[in-house]
């Protein structure tokens, strides 16, 4: 039965969460919550964040809006991937003790510290949640939690139990490890331009000094003062009046602002009108299409690509993964029927072969005309490729898994692990066979460059 009592539209919980200030609490979340060894354990054997800082934040951006902005089915869909993702986060410490990202202390702890982040925010802003507030939010908080089904006695029972809980934590759980120390002053300074900036690259290596500085001695000075006693991270007065200007600052002007600029997700529910996308300058497809005609299909060398090329790839893939004659006839199979598929839809001048130019036009044609134009040739290929390259049957494909599909003298490694980063959309490091198959419909299709699939074979 799907719960009644979550919050639901203008409840306190989306009102607290949803404002754009929440984001200077963000850091300092991220903070606490490695700061637990297990979850530190698991970013440094599972996470891709520090390849990817600004994905991974946008990934937990985008689970918390499915987790308190939606409605029970979105929420249990969320909280069943997130336990996925879990069940294969497990290994040994640095002290060689087991862990897993099921345990459920831990996941309580992940789950507290994001209710105690938005009471921090009020208060750090000089608007303190009052008694009644407080117990509301935690009731409207507890019941998305319920949906994670974990022990009662895990998480704390009332609002006002929560500040001796994490007192306790802070005092007899957390450690000041090196993922901690890392998020905090190393890798705002090696994180790569975050796309939103594109037009400031060239001047991102002097701003992330700036802003890594700036963002370390604000998330210090608004850390629990437990936290900063107990590992000796003092709090200058500069960071102090740092942490007082832009959260007072940030009430002040925030909540005078019509909700539409307020909020980062509407309280109301009211979905928020599309931006009508800027048309491209150019399209990016063709240079695309091109390498990869150049890079994968083109097997020979001499400009086209015809049935020969095509088995060349099947036999490539086969041969690379040692597939049993069934499979190996499957893909074989899969790739007579694209090649049939773009015979018939390429190859204008009947010659029994596709030159590159007619492969870039055809296919651009082709994807315009008809939404399902893949379907019939390149998906069947790329379901088969992926089901030979889960080679052990786990229904996922990992990055080893990944390199060894389309490993090769013509694409550069670093170039391959950076596209099956991009393509792994929930940043679990690996990649379901629907992810697979998106990435390739993106790489085709996408009128942008900023999509995962761009990225199929590394950095456009």
């Amino acid at each position: 039965m799907p719960s009644t009592d979550l919050p639901g539209p203008g409840s306190l919980l989306r009102r607290t969460l949803g404002e754009r200030r929440i984001a200077l609490v963000a850091w300092r979340l991220l903070v606490l919550q490695t700061a637990h060894p297990v979850v530190a354990a698991g970013m440094a054997d599972h996470s891709t964040y520090r390849a990817h800082p600004w994905r991974r934040v946008q990934h937990t951006m985008d689970s918390g809006k499915r987790l308190f902005f939606s409605d029970a089915d979105s929420l249990r869909r969320e909280v069943a991937r997130l336990e996925r993702t879990h069940r294969r986060i497990r290994g040994a410490d640095g002290r060689g003790g087991a862990y897993t990202a099921e345990d459920p202390e831990v996941r309580a702890w992940v789950l507290v510290t994001l209710y105690e982040s938005m009471t921090a925010m009020r208060e750090l802003s000089g608007d303190p949640p009052t008694p009644g507030q407080l117990d509301e939010l935690y009731r409207e908080f507890l019941a998305v939690c319920a949906e994670f089904g974990l022990p009662g006695h895990v998480l704390p029972p009332t609002a006002a139990d929560v500040p001796a809980y994490v007192d306790r934590m802070v005092r007899e759980r957390l450690e000041y490890g090196g993922e901690v120390k890392y998020l905090l002053f190393g890798i705002l300074r090696e994180a790569p331009c975050p796309s939103r900036l594109r037009r400031l690259r060239t001047l991102w290596p002097l701003l992330r000094v700036v802003v890594a500085r700036t963002l370390a001695a604000l998330t210090v000075a608004d850390l629990p003062p437990a936290f900063r006693e107990r590992f000796g991270l003092p709090r200058p007065r500069a960071a102090a009046l740092l942490s007082r200007v832009l959260h007072h600052g940030a009430r002040h002007l925030l909540t005078r602002l019509p909700d539409r600029l307020r909020y980062r997700v509407p309280p109301t529910g009211a979905v928020p009108r599309p931006r009508a996308p800027r048309p491209p300058r150019h399209d990016p497809r063709p240079p695309r299409l091109d390498a990869f005609f150049r890079q994968v299909m083109d097997q020979t060398g001499d400009g086209y690509v015809d049935a020969a090329d095509l088995r060349a790839m099947a036999h490539n893939a086969c041969w690379q993964l040692e597939l049993t004659t069934e499979r190996e006839d499957e893909v074989y199979a899969a790739f007579d029927a694209w090649w049939r598929h773009m015979g018939a839809t390429m190859d204008t001048d009947g010659d029994g072969r596709v030159g590159r130019a007619e492969f870039v036009a055809a296919t651009l044609a082709g994807c315009d005309r008809d939404a399902r134009y893949l379907e019939d040739g390149l998906h069947i290929a790329v379901r088969a490729l992926f089901r030979a390259g889960d080679t052990d049957g786990s229904g996922e494909i990992g990055p080893d898994e990944y390199r060894a599909l389309f490993g090769g003298s013509r694409v550069h490694p670093a170039e391959l692990n950076d596209g099956f980063r991009q393509l792994d959309a929930d940043g679990d490091g690996r990649l379901t066979e629907e992810e697979f198959v998106r990435g390739f419909t993106e790489f085709f299709t996408a009128r942008v460059s900023t999509v995962a699939g761009s990225r199929l074979l590394g950095r456009p």
